[in-house]
C-alpha cells in the first residue's frame, strides 16, 4: 500500500496576456500563451484520519503570504475530490507573484490525492475540477506551452520549437490580483470585449528564435502592475541593461521575468542583476506539468 506520494507542478510565465473588458459575470476574458518554466512546488501527501496542512519554503518565498487554512487553493482541491490526508508544500515558487505558484499547488494535490487513494478520477474530470479551482489550475496541470482561453482555463498545447531560458526577479511585496485587474479597468475603461489575439507569438514559438519571441511578448496586465508598483520598472530597465532580450511583468505581477539569448547569456544576466537584487533565480521552459515524483509503501 502506497503511504507517500510526492507530487510536482512548475510555475508559469504568461508569453502573451491579452485581457478583454469584464464579462458579466466579472470575469475578464483572456486570450494567453503559458509557458510552464522550471521553479516548482512539491506537494506531499501521506493517509490520515483527519486533515492538516504545513509548509517549509525556499528563502526567497514569503511564506507569510500562503495561509494553512480553508483559504488554501489545497485544501479546497481536497474538498473537492472529498478526501482527507496529512499534506506538506515545499514551495520555489514566488508567493503571490504573478507565476501562479498557489494553481501549481493546487494541481499537485489533485493529482498527489487522487492517486493517495485510487479514486481513478479521468484526466477530463481532473481538468473540470482544476477549472473550479482557478483559472491557473488546469494549465498547471498541462504544462509545456499552451493557449489558454475563456478565462484561462481553457487550454490546448502549441507548437513550441524553442528552448527557453529565464531571468526571474521576485518582489518582497506580492501584488493582489484582483486589485491588478481593478487598476487595468480603471486605467482601461475602453478596452475591447475580446482580448488580443495571440498569433505573433504563436508564430514566433514556431519559429524556435528567441529574438522573435522577444518582440512579440505582451503583457496587457503590466501597464496596471506598473501604476501600482512604479519601482519595477528599474527592475525591468535593469534586466534589458544588463543584456537580458526582454524583461516583462509576469502575469498580475509583481514577479519579473527576462528571456535571454540561451543558457549561458541568462546566467551572465542573472550575476549582473545580484549586485541589485537579493533574489535573482534562472529558469527554463517548457517542463512538464503535475507529476508524481515519488511513491513510497
Amino acid at each position: 500500500m502506497t503511504t507517500t506520494i510526492t507530487v510536482r507542478a512548475a510555475a508559469k510565465v504568461n508569453l502573451h496576456l491579452g485581457v478583454g473588458a469584464p464579462r458579466p459575470d466579472g470575469f475578464h476574458p483572456l486570450d494567453t500563451v503559458y509557458q510552464a518554466v522550471s521553479l516548482y512546488d512539491d506537494v506531499r501527501v501521506r493517509p490520515a484520519g483527519s486533515w492538516s496542512l504545513d509548509l517549509t519554503a525556499a528563502a526567497h518565498v514569503a511564506a507569510t503570504d500562503v495561509p494553512l487554512d480553508g483559504r488554501n487553493i489545497v485544501t479546497r482541491a481536497a474538498d473537492l475530490l472529498g478526501v482527507e490526508a496529512e499534506v506538506s508544500i515545499h514551495k520555489e515558487i514566488p508567493a503571490a507573484g504573478g507565476m501562479a505558484g498557489g494553481s501549481a499547488d493546487a494541481a499537485a494535490a489533485l493529482v498527489a490525492l487522487d492517486r493517495l487513494h485510487d479514486l481513478q478520477t479521468s484526466d477530463a474530470r481532473l481538468l473540470e475540477l482544476a477549472a473550479e479551482l482557478g483559472s491557473d489550475v488546469p494549465f498547471a496541470l498541462v504544462g509545456g506551452t499552451a493557449r489558454g482561453t475563456g478565462r484561462g482555463e481553457q487550454v490546448a498545447p502549441v507548437d513550441d520549437a524553442g528552448s527557453w531560458w529565464w531571468v526571474v526577479v521576485p518582489s518582497g511585496t506580492g501584488l493582489s490580483t484582483p486589485e491588478v485587474y481593478a487598476r487595468f479597468d480603471a486605467l482601461r475603461p475602453d478596452a475591447a470585449a475580446e482580448p488580443a489575439s495571440p498569433d505573433r507569438l504563436l508564430a514566433a514559438l514556431a519559429s524556435g528564435e528567441p529574438a522573435a519571441l522577444a518582440a512579440a511578448l505582451r503583457n496587457d496586465l503590466e501597464p496596471a502592475a506598473l501604476d501600482l508598483r512604479p519601482e519595477l520598472r528599474d527592475v525591468l530597465e535593469a534586466g534589458e541593461a544588463a543584456g537580458a532580450l526582454r524583461g516583462l511583468v509576469s502575469g498580475s505581477g509583481p514577479t519579473c521575468v527576462f528571456l535571454c539569448s540561451d543558457g549561458p547569456g541568462a546566467r551572465e544576466v542573472a550575476v549582473a542583476l545580484r549586485s541589485a537584487y537579493d533574489v535573482v533565480l534562472t529558469a527554463h521552459g517548457p517542463v512538464a506539468g503535475a507529476h508524481v515524483m515519488t511513491e513510497a509503501g
